[in-house]
């Protein structure tokens, strides 16, 4: 099985603790940076392969995670000169790829089953398949509702139910065709594609522990609780 992780990004919002370091490669806990507990994770799932796209900092990632044998892992690389979206640098590896893979951000913790995803995937024959997550918005106002200058409904401070996408997708090589690699292509303009073509992308709806890192609230969470969801998140280690 093979994966790509998305590590190209600045984290700009996480500032100022990516101002020297790839967000990737911030310390969670005393021993571990997000990235390898990530690849950890991956090979305990049985992936064998993975390519890391990198950009901003990413010789520090090729530095410290290398040729990936640590973790029993193949790991190559694929440079962005330019920033190409979330989906923008499959287009330069689709010749590197199998039919189906996993791609994922490079700074989520979760206990989220990489493995059935991706086999989830295969077995449904869908475009894309995106890992969700339900989150609640509480509003801390009236809604009202109206119609021209009349109030035709209110909600006394409701809440909101949805699902996010986690950041972590099954994706199959052909869903690249007709793409232009070397341009930027985002993951809201490949679901909105794949949606307008009656092609629609599938959910697979997890409901463990999932945090995306983006913020310093985030980060500061994640240290909080790595130290009783270590065993979680690292089976074995």
């Amino acid at each position: 099985m093979h994966a790509v992780i998305l590590a190209g990004g600045k984290g700009v919002r996480l500032r100022p603790y990516t101002t020297a370091l790839p967000k990737p490669l911030v310390p969670i806990g005393d021993q571990h940076a997000i990235l390898e507990i990530v690849l950890r994770q991956l090979s305990t799932a049985g992936f064998s392969h993975v390519t890391i796209a990198i950009g901003h900092l990413g010789e520090i990632i090729r530095a410290y995670v290398g040729d990936g044998s640590q973790w029993g892992l193949t790991v190559d690389y694929a440079p962005e000169e330019s920033p190409l979206g979330t989906m923008g640098p499959l287009l330069n590896l689709r010749d590197r790829l199998p039919e189906t893979f996993l791609v994922m951000n490079g700074d989520i913790l979760t206990d989220l089953d990489y493995a059935d995803v991706l086999h989830r995937h295969r077995d449904s024959g869908a475009p894309l398949t995106i890992a969700t997550y339900a989150r609640k918005v509480h509003i801390d106002f009236g809604v009202l509702t109206t119609d021209d200058t009349k109030v035709v409904a209110f909600t006394e401070k409701p809440s909101m139910d949805y699902r996010v996408s986690m950041g972590v997708y099954g994706v199959s090589r052909s869903t690249l065709d007709g793409y232009t690699p070397g341009l930027p292509l985002g993951f809201d303009e490949l679901v909105l594609d794949l949606i307008d073509a009656q092609n629609e992308p599938h959910a697979y709806e997890f409901g463990g522990y999932w945090l995306d890192i983006g913020h310093p609230d985030d980060y500061d969470r994640a240290n909080a609780e790595f130290t009783t969801r270590k065993s979680l998140l690292l089976k074995g280690a």
